[in-house]
């Protein structure tokens, strides 16, 4: 490979939350420190343990040598990459259907307060990620929960018909929707995306959609942007991105809104702009443009092929060596969500007890309960193979044995 996925970066001490908060009292009962003669494996905060695209670093350099960081606008070379770099999966965008966020959390609350009022309920799937829980009840508004599942396959799968009962005894008006999903790996193919639609169109449903994954895919999957699925789609959808997860740049904050319709649109900035929150840094714009080119293209392309092979060890190590505990293979993203019913109910622990236990030998999981997943743990595997297989190493070895 052209990049670096393998060197192990010294991340403690960089502002880097997955490390430095190990211990702290702002978090209750874990994250803690692993036991003496055990290093620490950060499994949990959704960011990546690998240096970003070298293109993201040299454009903010380039611009932090000019002396001068005053009040700007964003920049048209700011929104020619994203339509460059989401023009083949989102067919007439242009720049007037893209709005600036910081961060897609922002964005969400501001389109919940804009198409919702306090007390009202919000479909999303169960798993689900967690912010969105926070995004919801912060606001006063509540969680109507549609449950995905797992078929006879092991594929995570919506249920359509529990979806239109649980929009109907609820009164729902608004979904949202997260694709690829967060915490199960699924990217949604098409016809999926439809029947989906098909329901949320047929109960007046305005969707949020959360994207912020969209580059994670693995081979022989395709993420298709849910606007991009038909009329209704592109009218009624109202979706977030971001290069963050793709480039590893939480950090620097900044995301972005595509939203075709124009009311809705005119709607969801006009609140966000009352706050005054919601203004771009300008190194931020500048690592977008440096990371949305032919070259960051080319990073993302090995990127997904280091998280796919990954997964599929961390898949094998599962099925080989960790008996009662079931995992989907993710099609996309870096998270994998374990399932450890079967572990508990065969030995009696708790998943406090195997949460605890792998803690204690530095492998820093996290409480899939946080997801609703009653007997899961999120695992991300965004570093380089030999620290995951580390992981395992200890799981089986300390926790499991």
């Amino acid at each position: 490979m052209e990049y670096d996925f393998t060197s192990i970066m010294e991340r403690r001490g960089h502002d880097a939350m997955a490390f430095d908060s190990i211990g702290s009292t702002a978090w209750d009962s874990i994250p803690t420190p692993p036991k003496e003669g055990f290093d620490f494996i950060p499994l949990w905060v959704a960011d990546m343990n690998f240096p970003t695209f070298p293109g993201v670093t040299k454009s903010i350099i380039e611009r932090a040598e000019h002396p001068a960081f005053g009040y700007f606008a964003p920049s048209e070379a700011y929104f020619d990459a994203i339509i460059k770099w989401r023009g083949a999966s989102c067919p007439g965008l242009e720049r007037e259907h893209i709005g600036y966020e910081n961060g897609v959390h922002g964005f969400i609350t501001s389109a919940v307060q804009t198409l919702t009022t306090p007390g009202e309920g919000i479909l999303v799937h169960s798993p689900m990620y967690l912010g969105f829980h926070a995004d919801i009840e912060g606001l006063d508004r509540h969680c109507v929960f549609s449950p995905l599942y797992r078929d006879e396959e092991g594929i995570w799968r919506m249920d359509y018909e529990d979806m239109d009962a649980k929009i109907k005894a609820n009164h729902v008006r608004v979904a949202i929707f997260c694709s690829p999903h967060n915490p199960t790996g699924r990217v949604w193919e098409r016809e999926e995306l439809k029947r989906a639609l098909a329901v949320f169109e047929a109960n007046e449903v305005t969707v949020i959609c959360d994207e912020i994954w969209a580059d994670i895919v693995f081979e022989g999957n395709k993420h298709i942007p849910l606007q991009s699925v038909n009329a209704w789609a592109r009218q009624h959808v109202v979706a977030a991105y971001a290069p963050s997860k793709t480039f590893n740049l939480a950090g620097l904050i900044g995301s972005y809104h595509v939203i075709y319709n124009d009311t809705l649109r005119h709607l969801i900035e006009k609140h966000a702009s009352k706050t005054h929150y919601n203004e771009m840094n300008v190194l931020s714009m500048h690592a977008l443009i440096g990371a949305y080119t032919p070259e960051g293209r080319e990073w993302v392309g090995e990127l997904n092929r280091v998280l796919e092979g990954n997964a599929r060890f961390a898949l094998n190590q599962i099925e080989q060596k960790m008996p009662g505990v079931s995992a989907a293979m993710p099609q996309g993203t870096y998270m994998l969500f374990l399932d450890f019913r079967e572990y508990l109910n065969q030995t009696g622990k708790t998943l406090d007890d195997v949460l605890h236990a792998g803690w204690d030998v530095g492998v820093g999981w996290q409480d899939g309960r946080h997801f609703h997943g009653p007997t899961h743990i999120r695992m991300n595997l965004a570093s380089p193979l030999s620290r995951i297989e580390e992981a395992f190493n200890r799981i089986e070895n300390y926790v499991l044995n």
